[in-house]
Protein backbone atom coordinates (compact mmCIF):
# COMPACT_ATOMS: atom_id res chain seq x y z
CA UNK A 1 0.00 0.00 0.00
CA UNK A 2 2.61 2.54 0.82
CA UNK A 3 4.59 2.04 -2.64
CA UNK A 4 1.36 2.44 -4.11
CA UNK A 5 0.16 5.51 -2.94
CA UNK A 6 4.22 7.23 -3.37
CA UNK A 7 3.87 6.52 -6.65
CA UNK A 8 1.00 9.20 -7.51
CA UNK A 9 2.37 11.64 -5.09
CA UNK A 10 5.90 11.02 -7.05
CA UNK A 11 4.22 11.58 -10.47
CA UNK A 12 2.10 14.65 -9.19
CA UNK A 13 5.55 16.52 -7.77
CA UNK A 14 5.99 19.62 -9.89
CA UNK A 15 3.49 19.31 -11.26
CA UNK A 16 3.52 23.16 -12.81
CA UNK A 17 6.80 22.61 -14.31
CA UNK A 18 6.04 19.43 -15.91
CA UNK A 19 2.89 20.99 -17.57
CA UNK A 20 5.24 23.88 -18.55
CA UNK A 21 7.81 22.02 -20.21
CA UNK A 22 5.11 20.16 -22.48
CA UNK A 23 5.31 22.57 -25.63
CA UNK A 24 9.41 22.19 -25.18
CA UNK A 25 9.00 18.49 -25.24
CA UNK A 26 6.77 18.68 -28.35
CA UNK A 27 9.02 20.74 -29.86
CA UNK A 28 11.83 18.47 -29.76
CA UNK A 29 9.86 15.75 -30.53
CA UNK A 30 8.16 17.37 -33.78
CA UNK A 31 11.22 19.43 -35.11
CA UNK A 32 14.54 17.57 -33.66
CA UNK A 33 13.30 13.66 -33.41
CA UNK A 34 10.73 14.07 -36.49
CA UNK A 35 13.37 16.22 -38.61
CA UNK A 36 16.14 13.25 -37.89
CA UNK A 37 13.80 10.32 -39.16
CA UNK A 38 12.81 12.57 -42.03
CA UNK A 39 16.32 12.77 -43.21
CA UNK A 40 17.20 9.21 -42.95
CA UNK A 41 14.11 8.13 -45.10
CA UNK A 42 15.26 10.56 -47.98
CA UNK A 43 18.86 9.67 -47.21
CA UNK A 44 17.86 6.61 -49.28
CA UNK A 45 16.08 8.27 -51.91
CA UNK A 46 17.53 9.71 -55.21
CA UNK A 47 15.99 13.18 -54.44
CA UNK A 48 17.32 16.00 -56.56
CA UNK A 49 15.44 19.38 -56.41
CA UNK A 50 12.59 18.39 -53.80
CA UNK A 51 12.24 15.57 -51.77
CA UNK A 52 10.51 12.52 -53.43
CA UNK A 53 10.16 8.84 -52.28
CA UNK A 54 11.63 7.06 -54.78
CA UNK A 55 13.86 4.61 -52.77
CA UNK A 56 17.22 3.14 -54.48
CA UNK A 57 18.70 1.37 -51.40
CA UNK A 58 22.08 2.34 -49.95
CA UNK A 59 23.02 4.20 -53.51
CA UNK A 60 23.47 7.47 -51.69
CA UNK A 61 26.11 5.94 -49.53
CA UNK A 62 27.77 3.92 -52.16
CA UNK A 63 28.75 7.55 -53.66
CA UNK A 64 29.12 9.32 -50.61
CA UNK A 65 32.06 6.88 -49.90
CA UNK A 66 33.36 6.71 -52.97
CA UNK A 67 33.63 10.67 -53.36
CA UNK A 68 37.41 12.16 -52.94
CA UNK A 69 36.05 15.31 -52.13
CA UNK A 70 34.11 13.52 -49.14
CA UNK A 71 37.05 11.36 -47.89
CA UNK A 72 39.03 14.55 -47.99
CA UNK A 73 36.35 16.76 -45.72
CA UNK A 74 36.79 13.73 -43.18
CA UNK A 75 39.99 13.46 -43.11
CA UNK A 76 40.09 17.44 -42.75
CA UNK A 77 37.45 17.06 -39.44
CA UNK A 78 39.30 14.21 -37.89
CA UNK A 79 42.51 16.30 -37.93
CA UNK A 80 41.09 19.52 -37.04
CA UNK A 81 39.24 18.14 -34.63
CA UNK A 82 41.92 15.90 -32.52
CA UNK A 83 43.66 18.97 -32.68
CA UNK A 84 41.20 21.12 -31.34
CA UNK A 85 39.89 19.21 -28.42
CA UNK A 86 43.92 18.99 -27.19
CA UNK A 87 44.94 22.34 -27.82
CA UNK A 88 41.94 23.95 -26.34
CA UNK A 89 42.03 22.23 -23.68
CA UNK A 90 45.67 22.49 -22.61
CA UNK A 91 45.73 26.33 -23.14
CA UNK A 92 42.44 26.90 -21.51
CA UNK A 93 43.91 25.33 -18.46
CA UNK A 94 47.09 26.76 -18.80
CA UNK A 95 45.43 30.71 -19.19
CA UNK A 96 42.86 29.44 -16.18
CA UNK A 97 45.63 28.03 -13.76
CA UNK A 98 47.44 31.46 -14.93
CA UNK A 99 44.54 33.66 -13.80
CA UNK A 100 43.80 31.86 -10.60
CA UNK A 101 46.90 33.15 -9.02
CA UNK A 102 45.55 36.28 -8.05
CA UNK A 103 47.02 38.16 -10.39
CA UNK A 104 46.40 42.15 -11.11
CA UNK A 105 44.18 43.20 -13.84
CA UNK A 106 42.59 39.44 -13.71
CA UNK A 107 39.36 41.03 -15.09
CA UNK A 108 40.59 42.91 -17.50
CA UNK A 109 42.56 39.89 -18.99
CA UNK A 110 39.61 37.91 -18.31
CA UNK A 111 37.76 40.47 -20.48
CA UNK A 112 40.43 39.98 -23.16
CA UNK A 113 41.06 36.53 -23.36
CA UNK A 114 37.08 36.02 -23.93
CA UNK A 115 36.67 38.57 -26.23
CA UNK A 116 36.78 37.06 -29.66
CA UNK A 117 34.23 34.24 -28.23
CA UNK A 118 31.63 37.34 -28.87
CA UNK A 119 32.31 37.64 -32.68
CA UNK A 120 30.93 35.77 -35.40
CA UNK A 121 32.30 33.19 -37.00
CA UNK A 122 32.32 34.91 -40.45
CA UNK A 123 33.69 37.64 -38.39
CA UNK A 124 36.64 35.51 -37.24
CA UNK A 125 37.53 33.81 -40.85
CA UNK A 126 37.51 36.87 -42.35
CA UNK A 127 40.10 38.95 -39.90
CA UNK A 128 42.16 35.43 -40.20
CA UNK A 129 41.70 35.43 -43.94
CA UNK A 130 43.80 38.75 -43.66
CA UNK A 131 45.91 38.12 -40.89
CA UNK A 132 47.34 34.83 -42.68
CA UNK A 133 47.19 36.69 -46.13
CA UNK A 134 50.99 36.59 -47.63
CA UNK A 135 50.39 39.70 -49.27
CA UNK A 136 49.89 42.15 -46.01
CA UNK A 137 49.02 39.76 -43.54
CA UNK A 138 51.68 38.56 -40.98
CA UNK A 139 54.05 37.22 -43.34
CA UNK A 140 54.68 40.58 -44.85
CA UNK A 141 54.71 41.92 -41.47
CA UNK A 142 57.69 39.85 -40.70
CA UNK A 143 59.57 40.18 -43.85
CA UNK A 144 59.13 44.04 -43.48
CA UNK A 145 61.47 43.90 -40.44
CA UNK A 146 64.07 42.31 -42.05
CA UNK A 147 63.58 38.15 -41.66
CA UNK A 148 63.12 38.51 -46.17
CA UNK A 149 63.01 34.50 -46.17
CA UNK A 150 60.03 33.91 -43.56
CA UNK A 151 57.41 32.45 -45.39
CA UNK A 152 53.86 31.12 -43.41
CA UNK A 153 50.92 31.38 -46.06
CA UNK A 154 48.62 28.27 -44.57
CA UNK A 155 45.56 29.25 -46.02
CA UNK A 156 47.37 29.12 -49.95
CA UNK A 157 48.99 25.99 -48.69
CA UNK A 158 47.11 22.45 -49.70
CA UNK A 159 49.24 20.46 -47.41
CA UNK A 160 48.96 22.80 -44.14
CA UNK A 161 45.11 24.85 -44.97
CA UNK A 162 43.14 23.01 -42.19
CA UNK A 163 45.90 24.05 -39.61
CA UNK A 164 45.16 27.97 -40.88
CA UNK A 165 41.53 27.16 -39.99
CA UNK A 166 42.33 25.51 -36.68
CA UNK A 167 44.47 29.20 -35.58
CA UNK A 168 41.33 30.96 -35.82
CA UNK A 169 39.36 28.21 -34.29
CA UNK A 170 41.67 28.24 -31.17
CA UNK A 171 41.91 32.06 -31.08
CA UNK A 172 38.29 32.47 -30.94
CA UNK A 173 36.97 29.24 -28.66
CA UNK A 174 39.90 29.06 -26.12
CA UNK A 175 38.50 31.75 -24.27
CA UNK A 176 35.03 30.22 -23.18
CA UNK A 177 37.03 26.53 -22.06
CA UNK A 178 39.47 29.12 -19.76
CA UNK A 179 36.45 30.84 -18.19
CA UNK A 180 35.08 27.28 -17.58
CA UNK A 181 38.08 26.12 -16.64
CA UNK A 182 38.62 28.89 -14.20
CA UNK A 183 35.48 28.43 -12.57
CA UNK A 184 36.17 24.83 -11.99
CA UNK A 185 39.67 25.83 -10.41
CA UNK A 186 37.44 28.64 -8.04
CA UNK A 187 35.51 25.72 -7.24
CA UNK A 188 38.57 23.89 -5.72
CA UNK A 189 38.41 23.97 -1.74
CA UNK A 190 41.35 26.19 -0.42
CA UNK A 191 42.42 23.77 2.16
CA UNK A 192 43.54 21.42 -0.41
CA UNK A 193 46.31 23.62 -2.03
CA UNK A 194 47.27 23.97 1.79
CA UNK A 195 47.64 20.30 2.27
CA UNK A 196 48.94 19.79 -1.01
CA UNK A 197 51.53 22.52 0.19
CA UNK A 198 52.05 21.25 3.53
CA UNK A 199 52.63 17.76 1.88
CA UNK A 200 55.36 19.16 -0.14
CA UNK A 201 53.87 17.82 -3.26
CA UNK A 202 54.92 19.96 -6.42
CA UNK A 203 52.02 22.51 -8.06
CA UNK A 204 52.25 20.32 -11.10
CA UNK A 205 51.44 17.08 -9.90
CA UNK A 206 49.00 18.48 -7.49
CA UNK A 207 46.96 20.05 -10.72
CA UNK A 208 47.07 16.95 -12.71
CA UNK A 209 47.03 14.15 -10.01
CA UNK A 210 44.58 16.19 -7.72
CA UNK A 211 42.98 18.95 -9.11
CA UNK A 212 41.90 17.91 -12.81
CA UNK A 213 40.12 14.94 -11.06
CA UNK A 214 38.13 16.88 -9.59
CA UNK A 215 37.22 18.99 -12.22
CA UNK A 216 35.58 15.83 -14.19
CA UNK A 217 32.03 18.03 -14.48
CA UNK A 218 33.76 20.99 -16.17
CA UNK A 219 36.06 18.63 -18.26
CA UNK A 220 32.84 17.05 -19.56
CA UNK A 221 31.10 20.03 -20.04
CA UNK A 222 34.20 21.57 -21.99
CA UNK A 223 34.35 18.66 -24.21
CA UNK A 224 30.85 18.53 -25.12
CA UNK A 225 31.08 22.47 -26.14
CA UNK A 226 33.94 21.83 -28.29
CA UNK A 227 32.71 18.40 -30.08
CA UNK A 228 29.70 20.04 -30.64
CA UNK A 229 31.78 23.13 -32.40
CA UNK A 230 33.74 20.63 -34.23
CA UNK A 231 31.23 18.55 -35.84
CA UNK A 232 29.78 21.44 -37.20
CA UNK A 233 32.26 23.57 -38.53
CA UNK A 234 31.26 25.34 -41.61
CA UNK A 235 31.54 29.38 -40.87
CA UNK A 236 35.20 29.50 -40.54
CA UNK A 237 36.05 27.39 -43.36
CA UNK A 238 33.85 29.28 -45.73
CA UNK A 239 35.02 32.88 -44.30
CA UNK A 240 38.66 31.92 -44.86
CA UNK A 241 38.74 29.46 -47.72
CA UNK A 242 35.78 28.64 -49.26
CA UNK A 243 37.00 25.34 -49.49
CA UNK A 244 39.96 25.95 -50.93
CA UNK A 245 42.54 25.83 -52.70
CA UNK A 246 40.48 23.39 -54.61
CA UNK A 247 38.75 21.18 -51.80
CA UNK A 248 41.75 21.17 -49.64
CA UNK A 249 39.72 22.66 -46.98
CA UNK A 250 36.60 20.77 -47.27
CA UNK A 251 34.36 19.86 -44.20
CA UNK A 252 31.60 17.47 -43.96
CA UNK A 253 28.93 20.53 -43.21
CA UNK A 254 30.05 22.39 -46.22
CA UNK A 255 29.72 19.20 -47.90
CA UNK A 256 25.84 19.09 -46.80
CA UNK A 257 25.45 22.23 -47.91
CA UNK A 258 27.13 22.29 -51.06
CA UNK A 259 24.73 19.06 -52.06
CA UNK A 260 21.74 19.98 -50.92
CA UNK A 261 21.79 23.59 -52.26
CA UNK A 262 24.37 24.06 -54.80
CA UNK A 263 24.83 20.43 -56.33
CA UNK A 264 20.10 20.27 -55.94
CA UNK A 265 21.41 17.03 -54.83
CA UNK A 266 18.96 16.19 -51.51
CA UNK A 267 19.75 12.26 -51.70
CA UNK A 268 23.37 12.84 -51.49
CA UNK A 269 23.05 15.54 -48.58
CA UNK A 270 20.76 13.62 -46.86
CA UNK A 271 23.26 10.95 -46.61
CA UNK A 272 25.75 12.86 -45.98
CA UNK A 273 23.86 14.53 -42.99
CA UNK A 274 22.74 11.22 -41.51
CA UNK A 275 26.49 9.70 -41.47
CA UNK A 276 27.33 13.22 -39.64
CA UNK A 277 24.75 11.95 -37.08
CA UNK A 278 25.74 8.44 -36.78
CA UNK A 279 29.83 9.57 -35.63
CA UNK A 280 28.10 11.62 -33.12
CA UNK A 281 25.98 9.06 -32.00
CA UNK A 282 28.71 6.48 -32.00
CA UNK A 283 30.67 8.89 -29.32
CA UNK A 284 27.71 9.94 -27.44
CA UNK A 285 26.05 6.57 -26.55
CA UNK A 286 28.93 4.86 -25.05
CA UNK A 287 30.18 7.77 -23.22
CA UNK A 288 25.73 8.68 -22.16
CA UNK A 289 25.83 4.65 -21.13
CA UNK A 290 28.88 4.58 -19.24
CA UNK A 291 28.57 8.27 -17.60
CA UNK A 292 24.47 7.35 -16.43
CA UNK A 293 25.17 3.82 -16.07
CA UNK A 294 27.74 4.36 -13.74
CA UNK A 295 25.45 6.42 -11.52
CA UNK A 296 22.56 4.38 -11.54
CA UNK A 297 24.63 1.24 -10.55
CA UNK A 298 26.96 3.20 -8.05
Amino acid sequence: MQAQTRRPTRLFRNLSAKIASIPMILTALVIFAGGTIWTVVYSFTNSRLLPRLNFVGIEQYERLWSSTRWMISIQNLFIYGICMLIFSLVIGFILAALLDQKIRFENTFRSIFLYPFALSFIVTGLVWQWLLNPDFGLQQVVRDLGWTSFSFDPLYNTNIVIFGILIAALWQGTGLVMCLMLAGLRGIDEDIWKAARVDGIPMWKTYIFIVIPMMRGVLITSLVLIASGIVKVYDLVVAQTGGGPGIASEVPAKYVYDMMFQAQNLGQGFAASTMMLLSVLIVLIPWAYLEFGRRRHG
